[in-house]
């Protein structure tokens, strides 16, 4: 095994040194953007003996502008330490890293990323190596070697094992091993960041969304190939178009981003919700480059079951949510939610999601919970007209009254006596009023004064026929509205 370091001067730019090591080996380890690693196995069949290839690493980063130290051993923690206290080129001998690295001082162990070497060090099983910190040589044993007077690496590799262990335990035995030259592990490579990103430059610009499927298309196809064969899928697509500039207010590039629920990677179902977003927010001019790029993510684990409802497929789910953004508008299409208020039929539309039909099913096995309305849950009395079935059977399960609210209360008559409701006419088919038998109120709400806020009284009330309503009068308008249905 060969190795090299490479060690840049302060100030080098992010990436530089990166991209000459990559220049001699594919497997390399970025420690830092001035401390490269590179596995040089193979590599003297192309460019010669270890002392020429630091000679050409180090032409190479010349031509980069940069000024580099480079250190050529045996194993890497060799390499690396050798290069931050010898300047220029330091080339020896595999399997005389120990002899090379005795003069050394032993502070060279603080300076090679401490806290990566331990945490692949073997779990420290001493009270006594606890305490001194796995992985900081200040706090840990740095100060311990320096009160035994210990200066340099080969004096702390010629020190006894077993009474190293029995004082510092694990970590003293692991710090031994580096002062003598053995990397702790093998060469984890640093992989380059792989961008997912298609692009295409069309001859002619295009100005309408069926020339661009078909573009959109072309793209996609290899985009999900790329997915699919790293075990990707999509979080985030990105769709980049450059326009033609027709005068000075057309903007250069039209860029949309669409936030996936799930990830995916089917190129028809990319596409689809790609149109369907630029449907609803077309650019304002020609198109002659088209770019598309997505956020990549783990992909998507799915456990069926044989004993739970199937749910419609994610693509599926979101092109249809994407076709109805597109039709009615993205702040009209979702799942409501309730809001914290108290104000009456108060929500906010969310993100629509399926639930789980394991969760509904232990919901309700947990018990029904009362009807939720904008004022809160419903937990009024009310008055008893007879025994209580559920009392008679102390298995029945005691019923649970819901308010069926219309999305627009509506308007009706009512007449006072007493000033409490006495008869209420309902002008809506299959709706009817009349005298009211009993009922119970007001509650009187109010709220959001400084805006458009609410004020008004409310009665639930119960007709002759049996039927209960709950009514509503508007107080700033003196105008009486039913607003549900108690069932």
């Amino acid at each position: 095994m060969l190795f090299a370091a490479l060690y840049a001067a302060e100030g080098t730019p992010s990436g530089v040194l990166a991209d000459v090591a990559r220049e001699f080996s594919p497997r390399i380890d970025i420690r830092s953007d001035r401390d490269v690693v590179l596995d040089l196995s193979g590599v003297t069949r192309l460019f010669g003996h270890a002392r020429t290839i630091a000679e050409e690493l180090r032409r190479t980063a010349a031509d980069r502008r940069l000024r580099v130290r480079v250190a050529i051993a045996g194993t890497r923690i060799a390499a690396r330490l050798l290069v931050r206290h010898r300047a220029g080129l330091t080339v020896i001998e595999p399997g005389t890293e120990a002899a090379a690295l005795a003069p050394l001082p032993i502070a060279l162990l603080g300076e090679i990323d401490p806290e990566r070497v331990n945490s692949q060090l073997p779990t420290p099983n001493s009270q006594r190596s606890s305490k001194l910190g796995i992985g900081n040589w200040e706090l840990g044993v740095g100060p311990v070697f320096r009160q035994w007077g210990i200066r340099t690496l080969g004096e702390l590799a010629a020190l006894p094992s077993d009474d190293l262990a029995a004082r510092l335990g694990d970590d003293g035995l692991a710090w031994q091993r580096l002062a003598c030259g053995e990397d702790p592990h093998p060469l984890v490579p640093s992989l380059p960041e792989e961008r997912f990103s298609q692009s295409l430059d069309l001859e002619w610009p295009i100005d309408e969304l069926e020339p661009l499927s078909f573009v959109l298309g072309r793209l996609m196809e290899p985009l999900s190939t790329h997915l699919e064969r790293r075990d990707r899928g999509a979080a985030v697509l990105h769709v980049r178009l450059h326009l033609v500039r027709i005068d000075d207010t057309t903007p250069a590039v039209h860029e949309r981003s669409l936030q996936l629920p799930v990830p995916m990677r089917d190129a028809r179902t990319l596409r689809t919700l790609a149109l369907l977003d630029l449907e609803s927010n077309p650019p304002p001019a020609p198109i002659d480059r088209v770019e598309v790029a997505v956020d990549p993510t783990p992909g998507r684990i799915v456990q069926y079951s044989l004993l739970t409802r199937a749910l419609p497929t994610p693509e599926r789910l979101s092109t249809l949510m994407a076709r109805l953004h597109a039709l009615m508008g993205e702040t009209r299409c979702g799942a409501p939610a309730l809001v914290d208020s108290w104000r009456p039929g108060a929500f906010e539309m969310k993100s629509f999601a399926p639930v789980d039909a394991n969760l509904i099913d232990r919901s309700k096995a947990s018990g029904l919970r009362p009807q939720a309305s904008g004022l809160g849950q419903d937990l009024r009395p009310r008055p008893a007209l007879g025994p209580e079935p559920w009392a008679l059977s102390p298995t029945a399960k005691r019923p649970v009254l819901a308010l069926r609210r219309f999305r627009h209360p509506i308007p009706v008559r009512v007449r006072i006596q007493d000033a409490r409701p006495d008869y209420i006419a309902i002008d809506r088919r299959g709706m009817s009023g009349g005298s009211i038998e009993s009922c119970a109120g007001p509650w009187r709400t109010a709220g959001d004064w400084w805006r458009e806020g609410w004020d008004r009284d409310e009665w639930d009330v119960t007709v002759r026929g049996g039927t209960t309503f709950r009514l509503f009068r508007a107080r700033d308008t003196e105008r009486w509205f039913v607003e549900g249905v108690v069932d």
